[in-house]
């Protein structure tokens, strides 16, 4: 792993992402628990978390994904992936993926600073246009907006919720780097 902030976050390899899909798994399925949207239904087994965490190294090797990781206290606390557009007129953008802070880490920062940690990376990959979807009126919105993220729009109904509710999506973007 490569340390890349004074965060402590270090982005993976496959291999070392492999080798905390068990971690993450299980701040995957603290952050369903606690409510969060962000693409699987309440229930979430660890082992059907961890197996998605590993299926996701092939794209982190390949560099479609890039996926950083905070360690606290023996544990992953924190996560934030950027996935990159594979089409020849899109290269300039990505996408913010699972950005996860286990609920007894909330109120520090960490996801703020994780947040800067992917728009920094991203510009230094070259990237100008990062984009994100979330819950509306959820937290992470909230963050998105105060961090200078622009409000494209709602969709309604466009995800459910952990408890299987449909919900509406903000879709938000930053132009970031050149």
């Amino acid at each position: 792993m490569t340390t890349v902030s004074a965060l402590g976050a270090e982005r993976l390899t496959g291999v070392q992402l492999g080798a905390l899909a068990d971690e993450l798994g299980e701040l995957l399925v603290d952050a369903v628990e606690g409510g969060a949207s962000v693409g699987f239904l309440a229930g979430l087994d660890r082992g059907a978390a961890a197996r998605w965490w590993r299926g996701r190294a092939a794209d982190v090797d390949a560099g479609r994904v890039a996926t950083w990781a905070v360690r606290e206290g023996g544990r992953v606390t924190g996560t934030v992936s950027l996935a990159y557009a594979d089409k020849p007129n899109a290269r300039h953008r990505a996408e913010l993926v699972k950005l996860l802070v286990h609920r007894e880490a909330r109120g520090r920062g960490l996801g703020r600073s994780l947040l800067a940690l992917a728009e920094r990376e991203a510009a230094r990959a070259g990237v100008t246009l990062l984009l994100l979807d979330t819950r509306t009126d959820s937290p992470a919105e909230s963050l998105y907006a105060s961090a200078g993220w622009t409000r494209l729009g709602v969709v309604p109904d466009h995800a459910a919720d952990p408890a299987g509710a449909l919900r509406p999506t903000t879709l938000f973007y930053k132009a970031i780097g050149a």
